[in-house]
């Protein structure tokens, strides 16, 4: 089909319009990143856009020379995984539960979770659950007590609810039990909604520092979230991880960029593996039909 003159300067207009958005979005990230890479004095005049001024890495290198940060960026990768996998199976057996029929007691189940989105027991509840649980200075403290989001398990049970029942009728004809349906229908057909709440999951107990804040004393336990807090805080700085008197001025200029920048590097990475399920999964889980 031919274009008409008005349709081909929309075009124009349109691109211009959203790599306009693009630079707009892009910008605050590029711009911490440029400061994790600029000297003290050009950061502090506020010469720092999105190109690095007085290229300098003393931040960088004074964190790397600290074993600690490697413990800690190790706990948190492993706080990270362990967490995701369990509250993706938790998640998981009680959404697919909750989008049956046939469930008695269904409505007061899934009144009663919601509930609990708008309401807790405060936080010296919890702190006094968890320590007569004996999770304190354990991991568990930290992937167990918010293993489920309703959130996200509302999420998912729409979109099981959304899946034809002659699947499962089928199944059931063939011999499959409940389990066998789940794990061989129903798990590989929702790739998309499972690599969404994947992605939900590891991005909040990837950023998740408060719990270990409350319930993790000992140092070689604390994620990597904790240590660049206390980096920031003054806690520990330059003088823990080896740093001389005269980086310490440097260090404080850009110690916030370079943990921003430190922090989000790993879902960045791990992001455009998962986005083509990103958007699939929210609009079939949240889109009853």
């Amino acid at each position: 089909m031919l274009e008409s003159k008005s349709y081909k300067v929309f075009k124009v207009f349109n691109a211009i319009f959203l790599l306009l958005v693009v630079f707009i979005t892009l910008y605050p990230f590029l711009n911490v990143v440029a400061q994790s890479f600029s000297s003290e004095a050009y950061i502090n005049s506020g010469k720092v856009s999105i190109i690095p001024r007085g290229f300098n890495v003393e931040t960088y290198k004074t964190i790397s020379r600290d074993s600690m940060f490697w413990t800690n960026y190790k706990n948190t990768i492993i706080y990270t995984v362990v967490g995701t996998l369990i509250s993706m199976f938790m998640t998981t057996i009680f959404a697919y539960a909750l989008s049956k029929k046939r469930l008695m007691g269904r409505k007061f189940l899934t009144m009663f979770a919601v509930f609990t989105m708008f309401f807790s027991g405060g936080l010296i509840p919890n702190y006094v659950l968890i320590n007569s649980l004996g999770f304190n200075n354990t991991m568990w403290a930290l992937v167990v007590p918010g293993a489920i989001s309703i959130y996200n398990m509302l999420i998912m049970k729409s979109f099981f609810e959304n899946m034809p029942e002659e699947l499962e009728e089928a199944a059931a004809i063939d011999g499959l039990n409940t389990y066998g349906i789940l794990l061989r229908i129903i798990l590989p057909l929702s790739k998309a909604v499972m690599a969404t709440m994947v992605l939900f999951y590891a991005v909040g107990h990837w950023n998740s520092w408060f719990p270990a804040f409350l319930y993790l004393d000992k140092k070689e336990l604390f994620p990597v979230t904790i240590y660049l807090r206390n980096m920031i805080a003054g806690a520990t700085g330059g003088v823990s991880a080896g740093a001389s008197a005269d980086n310490l001025t440097q260090i404080s200029a850009n110690i916030k960029s370079v943990t921003m920048v430190l922090t989000i590097l790993p879902i960045l990475t791990i992001y455009p593996f998962v986005q083509r399920y990103f958007v699939t999964g929210i609009m079939l889980g949240s889109v009853k039909q």
